[in-house]
């Protein structure tokens, strides 16, 4: 139809002014329905759910995450669990969703706001919303794969292959980074709207020193004076205090799904069940969320699929339940759970946390339970029979912590690293020689960036899944 068009226009053409024609053809090049500057709003929403989704996916092409924290099993197709990244290429794909389809968005949509009409408090916001998001993939990039393309990334018409930067020094960057883009915030300021917090500033301050307390806690064994100030910053500053803080990306379950309903659901395949690990940790502490996430099999126990080994028929095992499978579900990816975890262990640490590592354990605890469901009543009971252990307090909040972020793979992979709780045993058939620390760098950064992807590799001791990050030192 666009060829009949313009063919006709050419023919009308004949006998007028030679630019009247031009000015006729040219304008079939502009597209209403599609323009070719994108609103920075539009640039934000898209960003937010391709980072969202896909930080959240439980699919067995992408990050992986619940099952290098051995939380699910599978079942006729045990690849995963069996630490096979090659075959799907996971690295790969977690790292274009991260860096195109997510952090380019952004850093266009900062672009495109410049030459947006708004009031300077608006688009003082708005930067400092997109900065903030940007802030948080990072923060899931360098600790899904070290060392990274950071300075010399998106810089297309000056650099081709960027170098891979530090990853200690990204860290650091990014600290400093909050703290700027926080003091530029206006609270006050109204008029827009965002898929996570709405436009509230006070809310997408709370996650910017949230992701600042993730980052100190990251520090603490191998910086532990400025893990130490990171931390008791951030949280001076004022963190995620509530779950209406909390860092949650909605689905209207029409156009866009949850991605565990879309995996649980929607695919029609029951691939996935909680492991044994779970099942047998959660049976041992009688804890009550089992009765909210998974089913019973015959005679009416609990039983978890084997890590890493075929579970088959799936019928023989205890399911996720229906708890996780709406497609209106959020991905909750900064949970106020989390937050109150990461201040019980800061306050282990000696660190001042705003109470002691008793009082903080215990809320952190009563949150999750809240969360799922679980009253009051029974969560203090819990809490009672599972007090907190002073003497081994990794192990009190690292196993906690690990119950508490099931469905949240990414936030409970940074405990279990830094924590070493619960102890992740390699499964038999695995493909690597221990459990994966890290995701080994995409395979086309071999083919585009050849010579820096080595360098930064060797740096590190190997681009392997076994080679522990940076600040993972125990």
């Amino acid at each position: 139809m666009k060829n009949i068009i313009k063919i006709s226009l050419v023919s009308a053409c004949i006998g007028l002014a030679l630019s009247s024609c031009q000015s006729d053809l040219t304008s079939l090049n502009d597209d209403p329905k599609h323009p070719s500057v994108l609103p920075s709003d539009n640039l934000l929403a898209t960003a937010l759910y391709q980072s969202s989704y896909y930080m959240d996916n439980p699919s067995v092409n992408f990050n992986n995450y619940r099952f290098f924290t051995q939380q699910w099993a599978e079942t006729q197709y045990p690849d995963e669990t069996q630490y096979n990244l090659v075959t799907r290429n996971q690295p790969r794909n977690h790292f274009n969703r991260m860096y195109v389809y997510s952090i380019n968005n952004l850093k266009q949509a900062k672009v495109n706001l410049m030459k947006e009409v708004e009031t300077d408090d608006i688009r003082t916001n708005k930067l400092a919303t997109l900065e903030i998001e940007e802030i948080f993939i990072w923060e899931n990039i360098v600790d899904t794969y070290g060392d990274v393309p950071y300075s010399e990334a998106f810089k297309p018409d000056e650099i081709l292959t960027p170098k891979y930067d530090d990853a200690k020094t990204i860290y650091l960057d990014l600290i400093k980074r909050i703290d700027a883009v926080t003091a530029t915030i206006k609270p006050a300021a109204t008029g827009y709207s965002d898929l996570v917090y709405g436009g509230n500033m006070t809310k997408w301050k709370k996650l910017a020193n949230s992701i600042k307390l993730r980052l100190g806690m990251n520090l603490a064994d191998v910086d532990p004076a400025l893990s130490k100030t990171t931390v008791e910053s951030a949280i001076a500053s004022g963190v995620i205090s509530s779950d209406d803080d909390a860092y949650k990306f909605k689905y209207d379950g029409g156009t866009f799904s949850n991605p565990v309903f879309d995996n649980l659901v929607a695919s029609n395949r029951n691939d996935f069940l909680p492991s044994e690990l779970t099942i047998n940790t959660m049976s041992a502490l009688s804890d009550p969320r089992m009765d909210v996430w998974f089913t019973k099999v015959t005679g009416g126990v609990y039983k978890g699929g084997v890590f890493g080994e075929l579970n088959d028929p799936y019928t023989n095992f205890s399911q996720l339940s229906s708890y996780f499978r709406s497609a209106t579900a959020a991905s909750n990816l900064l949970s106020y759970a989390e937050v109150a975890f990461l201040k019980a262990e800061a306050a282990a640490r000696g660190y001042s946390a705003g109470g002691t590592a008793v009082e903080l354990y215990a809320a952190a605890v009563k949150e999750s339970m809240r969360e799922n469901g679980i009253s009051s009543t029974i969560a203090d009971a819990y809490v009672v029979a599972h007090p907190y252990n002073p003497a081994n307090w990794k192990q009190s909040i690292g196993v906690q912590a690990w119950i508490a972020m099931f469905n949240k793979g990414f936030a409970s992979w940074n405990f279990t690293r830094r924590l070493d709780y619960p102890i992740l045993v390699n499964p038999p058939k695995s493909n690597l020689s221990s459990v994966p620390y890290r995701m080994p760098y995409s395979d086309q950064e071999y083919v585009l960036n050849g010579a820096n992807v080595k360098a930064a590799g060797d740096k590190i001791g190997g681009d392997k899944a076994t080679t522990k990050l940076f600040w993972d030192k125990n």
